[in-house]
This record gives C-alpha cells, sequence and structure tokens, in this order.
C-alpha cells in the first residue's frame, strides 16, 4: 500500500486544503506515513503571503529531498498557483498543482504512477486533459495575476479549465489554470494539532473579492465562493455524533460567505443567504455545543451579526478584526474598505456586547509610504482600543501586487523596530486581559493533558498533573488534574504562569 505525507504552511483555510487531501488520499487506499522520511508521496500544501512563506516552502523541499531523495515531491498551494515554474525547477520536485487543481491532485498523480498506484483510474478530465502541452516562459507568476489568457486547447472541459501540462528537460509537470475559473470549494475538518483532536476547524468559504494593494491572495485563491448549507450542516452533524464539542467555521474572507449562492438556499429569505443566515441554521439545525468564528471583516461585522453571538451562549466570546492599521491615508493607499473611525466603532460595539469577549486583530507594519505619524496614529487607535491579542506582521512585497511598485518603501530596521513596538502593547494588553480573570470562574475545553510533568504556579501551588483547555473566550488555561479530552468544564481561576491561566475545576461539575 502506498504512503503519503502533507505538510501544510500558512492559514486556517490552508490547513483545511491540507485535510481534504489527505480525504482524497484515504479514499483511494492509500496510508498516511507518520512523517515525510517514511513516505513515498509528500505533498507540500504551500503559503505566498509574505517572501518568509515562500522561503519555508524552498527550504521544506531542500529538507525533505535530502531526507527522503526516492519520494515524490508534491507542491501545491498558494505559492504553487504564484510561482509554479519557480519550483518545477527546484531538485526533488515531481509534480507542481496549483490550487486551480488542488481538488484533483490525487487523480492527478494517478495517471503518473506516483507511489505505485497507478492502477487507478484518473477521471476523464484528467486523462483528456493530461495530453495538452502548452508552454509558457517561466515569468514567475501564473496566468490568474499577469492576465494571460489559458489556452485555447483549454476549452470544452465540462464545468472547469482543463489542465495545462508543462513539462520540459529540466522542470516537473506543472498543472496550473486561470484561477478565477475555479469554483471548486476543498472542505474535510482539519484539527489543531496530531493529539489535541478536540476543536476541529471546517472551512466554509474560500477566495476574496476584494483588491487590497499588499495582498496576493485573490490572484491564487480566486473569487468569493461559498460551501453550500446543506454540505456544513452535514459536515458539523457528522463531528457532532463523532463528539466533538466545539467548531471552528473559517474562511478567507468569511463574512462574505454566501453571496454567491442560489437565493432561498438558507432560511427562505428572497436573497442570497448571509453569513448570519449560516450561523442561525447552525445553532437551529445542529446539536453543536459551541461554535467559533474565526476572522472576520470589519465591514462584515454587523450589528445582528454582534447581537446574534453575545445572545447566544453556543458562540463563543471571541472575535477577529482585521485592522491593518489606524492611518486612514495607509487604509487607503491598502484599497481597505473601511475608515478608521469605522473600525473603531465597531469594535465598541463588540466590546459593548460582550465585554468579556477576547477581541484581536491583525495588523501590518512597514506598508510602502507608511510615516512616523501615520504609524503614531496605529499605536494610539490600539492603545485606545480594548484589544486582547494582536497579530503583528511585518509588510512583505508580493510580485504582481500594486503595493510592490510603489515608492517609499520603509526601510527594515524601521519596520523590525515598528514591529517591536507594536508587540510589546499587545503583550501588555493581553497580560491586563488574562489578570482580570483572577478569581473569576470560567468555561474551558479540555484539550491534552500533561505528561508526568510537574508545574508549580506563580502564586507556590504545585501541579504534578494538569490539562491544557482554553476557554470560551480564547485564552489558555491550564487546568489542575487529569480529567478527559473534549470536556467544557467549569473552573476558578488561581493565577497565572507562563502566558496561560491556572486553574482548578470548579466544584468538579463540568458544564
Amino acid at each position: 500500500m502506498a504512503s503519503f505525507y502533507v505538510e501544510n504552511f500558512g492559514c486556517r483555510a490552508t490547513q483545511a486544503d491540507g485535510a481534504a487531501i489527505e480525504r482524497q488520499f484515504r479514499e483511494r487506499g492509500l496510508k498516511r506515513a507518520s512523517a515525510p522520511a517514511q513516505a513515498e508521496i509528500v505533498v507540500l500544501n504551500t503559503c505566498t503571503v509574505t517572501a518568509a512563506a515562500d522561503q519555508d516552502a524552498r527550504a521544506a523541499i531542500r529538507r525533505i529531498h535530502r531526507q527522503n531523495p526516492r519520494c515524490q515531491i508534491v507542491v501545491t498551494g498558494c505559492y504553487a498557483q504564484r510561482a509554479p515554474d519557480e519550483i518545477a525547477a527546484m531538485p526533488g520536485v515531481s509534480q507542481v498543482i496549483g490550487n486551480s487543481h488542488k481538488h484533483q491532485l490525487a487523480e492527478i498523480l494517478a495517471p503518473s504512477g506516483i507511489g505505485g498506484y497507478s492502477n487507478i483510474a484518473p477521471s476523464p478530465n484528467i486523462a483528456e486533459a493530461g495530453n495538452i502541452a502548452v508552454g509558457w516562459e517561466g515569468h514567475g507568476f501564473s496566468r490568474a495575476v499577469t492576465r494571460e489568457k489559458a489556452p485555447a486547447s483549454a476549452v470544452g472541459v465540462p464545468n472547469f479549465v482543463p489542465l495545462t501540462n508543462l513539462a520540459t528537460h529540466d522542470r516537473s509537470p506543472i498543472f496550473v489554470s486561470d484561477i478565477f475559473a475555479h469554483t471548486e470549494l476543498l472542505a474535510a475538518p482539519v484539527f489543531d494539532a496530531p493529539n489535541e483532536r478536540t476543536r476541529p476547524n471546517l472551512k466554509v468559504q474560500d477566495g476574496c473579492d476584494n483588491r487590497c494593494s499588499f495582498c496576493v491572495i485573490p490572484y491564487v485563491r480566486g473569487q468569493s465562493r461559498s460551501l453550500p448549507p446543506p454540505q456544513i450542516l452535514q459536515e458539523i452533524n457528522a463531528l457532532v455524533a463523532a463528539g466533538y464539542r466545539e467548531v471552528v467555521i473559517s474562511g478567507i474572507n468569511l463574512g462574505r460567505w454566501g453571496r454567491d449562492l442560489t437565493r432561498n438556499m438558507c432560511g427562505g429569505r428572497p436573497h442570497p443567504p448571509r453569513f448570519e443566515d449560516l450561523l442561525r441554521a447552525i445553532l437551529d439545525q445542529t446539536k453543536l455545543e459551541k461554535l467559533r468564528i474565526s476572522s472576520v471583516e470589519p465591514m462584515d461585522w454587523s450589528d445582528e451579526l454582534i447581537r446574534l453571538q453575545a445572545e447566544s451562549p453556543r458562540i463563543a466570546k471571541h472575535a477577529h478584526v482585521p485592522m491593518q492599521s489606524g492611518s486612514d491615508a495607509v487604509l487607503r493607499r491598502m484599497h481597505r474598505k473601511y475608515r478608521p473611525w469605522h473600525y473603531r466603532e465597531k469594535i465598541e460595539k463588540i466590546h459593548a456586547a460582550m465585554p468579556t469577549a477576547a477581541i484581536g486583530a491583525d495588523v501590518m507594519v512597514g506598508f510602502p509610504g507608511e510615516t512616523d505619524a501615520e504609524f503614531d496614529e496605529t499605536v494610539r487607535m490600539i492603545e485606545a482600543l480594548p484589544f486582547t491579542y494582536l497579530h503583528v506582521f511585518s509588510y512583505s512585497a508580493r510580485p504582481g501586487t500594486p503595493a510592490a511598485a510603489m515608492r517609499d518603501q520603509v526601510q527594515g530596521h524601521v519596520v523590525r523596530e515598528r514591529n517591536r513596538t507594536l508587540r510589546e502593547i499587545a503583550a501588555e494588553k493581553k497580560l491586563a486581559f488574562m489578570r482580570s480573570f483572577i478569581g473569576k470562574t470560567v468555561k474551558a475545553i479540555t484539550l491534552q493533558r500533561s505528561r508526568d510533568v510537574t508545574s508549580s504556579g506563580v502564586d507556590g501551588h504545585s501541579f504534578p498533573d494538569y490539562t491544557e483547555s482554553l476557554t470560551d473566550n480564547y485564552l489558555k488555561l491550564r487546568l489542575e488534574g487529569r480529567p478527559a479530552a473534549n470536556q467544557w468544564i467549569g473552573a476558578r481561576v488561581e493565577s497565572m504562569e507562563n502566558g496561560m491561566l491556572v486553574g482548578i475545576p470548579f466544584d468538579g461539575v463540568h458544564v
């Protein structure tokens, strides 16, 4: 039996894609290896949001080729979509399969005989398209970004643009086509860690119709598309039946879920379903105990969404609202669709409705032309708002994006200093938020037990056994004792230790 290993890079959407790829292999009878060194097929599911993400992928290719030279390395994901010929030229790479064909990855590999399972019949579309050979110069970007048209021979395959198979003596086969013709959405639950199977993540939306000037994601993931409600409910009900108590729903632009779907698909409304309709359907048609919402753009935090989250005990009190900058001038250059005062209003409404909610944001430093005064505007806004954590990113020029061609690129040492400044502010805010729960009771879902490790708290207590858990409002809690994983437990917070709350089960009552 052939073996495979999928290594994921980047965001939750990429992790979810990796889970769906694993499902493709399992359905074809392949066995998952425990590590790349033991696998016959290694799939690298890449990210390309920054230059560092590209470097990580290239380093992984070299590492795996060195450790397991006989394996077949298949590179897919966003980096593969953006720069396929750059990857194909690397030693050890067997196939480059972009996001445009990721949903057919296992089928594409079958006719090539990779991994010794060539007896599996490919789909008719794959077999037909595999004979297409269209060369194009190695420009380091896919047609989606350069606006090149798909080859004429790509016409005629039902429901999708067929494969572009580019193979030369010094490059591996490439399967990439126009991502904006892509209508598929991979969906399979993904878990945070191999031994932490308590909070599955389900991607319900992919792609993005926004065109932020710094972002390459729309050009490598395509237009916004949504998983239909029946499929979402089926996946969640299956997870509930399997015993899972919390599910995280995610997407590239999650708040825009449903806008591409047929009218009346959710609740009989006379317009395409909205994100709020999906949440109500999950609450009404599943027995899921806790639903957690991942990142939602500020313009999609409607009063209705805030009210629904605040009023339902089954929706986790956690809001992640990308900010990027507190400067109006920078937001305009970024082509963001909101102004600082709009953003401030949304955060204040969320906090007023849910005072104990975790509120986080993505913030970018060093965007081209960002002056000291503009950065100070971001600092002042962050200090004034009730954030409990931040994800701080340094700007990274992405080929083909408008921002990459802008003048006044900020010098590296300035970017690093601004990054450090915001991280220090974020750390202070998180610490203050955590301290506010000492002496109070919280609800938390248990994740994984300690491995007979003794730990001493800051108050002198010693816990020979503990269980890591996560509170409803997204705080890590070290829980005394060894309760079973995947349980909602009430706890009294006693102290803080190493960035975690330390608590004791509240009267032993599970909640």
